[in-house]
């Protein structure tokens, strides 16, 4: 099989200041799922809208990378490289 794993980070419309990081083998249901409101997690500050994700081949490292953005240092990585900055 030839399935990949996306990392993605979702960033909230209503609270553009609030983002989500997640990890899932179907990138467009999960957002879906996000934005339906049903996640007990995201409801809070939905609807959101894809910011960025990366794409890997290996289960082991898309879990291991979303691990690290959670993370403070991935956090800070984040906000360095990966998000476009906020304009008000």
């Amino acid at each position: 099989m030839n399935e990949k794993y996306y990392v993605y980070i979702l960033r909230s419309v209503k609270s553009p200041d609030k983002v989500y990081v997640g990890c899932t083998e179907n990138l467009s249901r999960r957002i879906q799922e996000h934005n339906s409101e049903s996640q007990i997690y995201t409801k809070r500050y939905a609807p959101w809208e894809l910011e960025t994700y990366t794409v890997f081949s290996d289960s082991a490292t898309a879990f291991n990378f979303e691990k690290y953005l959670k993370s403070s240092s991935g956090k800070a990585f984040i906000s360095k490289h990966l998000l476009k900055k906020l304009e008000f």
